[in-house]
């Protein structure tokens, strides 16, 4: 799947958070100032070409729905960061966190278990 500038970003956060909507529905939502609606409209459609949203149509009305959830979308930026920032390496990522974070305890202890508890799930290599 294509990757997302702000502007097609902007409209998807949105989509997540109301479910659906028309066009009118979105404006309503962005911040001043607002884009014209053929700009929105046009956003949408190329949405739609890069297989993000959906459409329902009732006469020549329009409805709007996300086609992948934002956990989805979520995972798949994830995984383009750790590749292109992190040279793909989970360890690079987890020190930067740790590094450049400034984690306290707390939550450097919480990252220990759950590394423990994965450990310990992680199937026994022969």
């Amino acid at each position: 799947m294509e990757a997302l500038n702000h502007s097609e970003e902007t409209i998807m956060r949105i989509l997540w958070d109301i479910g659906e909507g028309v066009v009118h529905d979105i404006i309503a939502r962005l911040s001043d100032p607002k884009p014209p609606y053929t700009t929105v409209s046009s956003i949408i459609r190329v949405l739609e070409k890069k297989g993000y949203v959906l459409h329902k149509a009732y006469g020549r009305t329009y409805v709007y729905l996300p086609a992948i959830s934002k956990e989805e979308y979520g995972k798949r930026s994830f995984t383009d960061l750790v590749g292109y920032y992190f040279n793909g390496s989970p360890k690079n990522v987890l020190s930067f966190l740790v590094e450049e974070n400034e984690l306290k305890e707390n939550e450097l202890e919480e990252l220990r278990q759950l590394i423990e508890k994965f450990n310990q799930n992680k199937p026994a290599q022969e």
